[in-house]
């Protein structure tokens, strides 16, 4: 395998910005990390990064080389043309930051569109970085498509080594097989060797997948928060405000929509709180629940969208 290290570059502000940090804290630094491209049901992990970068002060202390690990016919990166000419070039970055809470305490995002390549050797670098950077504990986060309606708590599960950090939930999944992802990849690596590392995936209703769900991403930053001690109000608050926004929408649309729309959500409560009821009593097996089925709620989630884009 080539050198990992080939694939990134240090920042040496950055970095002497991070080796002073590391003097005060002996514990070592928590590192949130997040890639875009892959499963991320409501975009819960999009919103975190968004929420955390626009709200936060911080600094770049590593770059990937984007040129190396990005196919562009892909994903093709936005060009401005002003008039007669290319005025300006989204380039995609994958970077190491370095943030400060509300209190100023210093913690790492690592975040960017997910590599299309060399995923072996991206996860090498990766531990390559935790290891210099004195990261005591990983987390990625992202959302994944459930059938649970938008009426209930939002549910997550954890993953990793350190679920031990995330008491009180477990994992509703016994085994399966998935398509894989960089950040998955990564997550497996570091565990492999040694490193604590911590997932957390929200519970999204699967009517509302492919649009922002801001309950999904002010659940799981409040688990994040909970389980590394990290203060972050203002992220907070900005993604409370804007799911009272949407679930007000969402109710809007459930009621605006036909009777199959109504039960489906109705359905999905039903089965929610059976299974919820079922857990409370220690009985792992629920009441049976008379569900629409799957080519029915695939109709009624596509309509819903479509309605959904449409006002947009």
């Amino acid at each position: 395998m080539l050198d990992p290290q080939d694939l990134y570059e240090w920042e040496p502000k950055g970095l002497a910005v991070v080796d002073m940090a590391l003097a005060q804290e002996s514990a070592g630094l928590v590192m949130l990390y997040h890639f875009d491209g892959y499963i991320d049901a409501g975009e819960t992990g999009e919103q975190i990064v968004g929420k955390l970068l626009d709200t936060l002060p911080h600094q770049v202390v590593a770059r990937f080389d984007h040129d190396r690990l990005v196919d562009y016919r892909a994903r093709r990166p936005l060009l401005t043309f002003r008039r007669d000419k290319w005025a300006e070039y989204e380039a995609p970055e994958i970077d190491v930051r370095l943030v400060q809470d509300a209190t100023g305490a210093p913690f790492l995002l690592l975040s960017g569109p997910e590599p299309d390549v060399e995923w072996e050797r991206f996860a090498l670098a990766v531990r390559q970085i935790v290891e210099r950077l004195g990261v005591r504990l990983s987390v990625n986060f992202h959302g994944i498509p459930m059938g649970v309606p938008h009426t209930r708590p939002v549910g997550i599960t954890p993953h990793g080594n350190r679920t031990d950090l995330m008491p009180g939930h477990r994992s509703p999944f016994d085994e399966a097989q998935v398509p894989g992802s960089a950040e998955s990849l990564v997550e497996f690596r570091l565990e492999e060797s040694g490193h604590d590392v911590l997932g957390v995936a929200a519970h999204v209703p699967h009517y509302v997948a492919r649009s922002s769900y801001p309950d999904a991403a002010l659940t799981v930053l409040e688990a994040i928060t909970a389980a590394t001690g990290l203060v972050l109000p203002g992220v907070a608050h900005a993604l409370r405000t804007e799911a009272r926004r949407t679930q007000d929408e969402i109710d809007r649309q459930v009621g605006e929509g036909d009777e199959e729309l109504v039960s489906l959500v109705r359905g999905l409560e039903h089965q929610y709180d059976a299974v919820a009821g079922a857990a409370t009593r220690g009985n792992l097996v629920a009441e049976p629940v008379d569900l629409p089925s799957a080519d029915e709620i695939g109709l009624e989630f596509e309509r819903f969208l479509a309605e959904r884009e449409g006002d947009v």
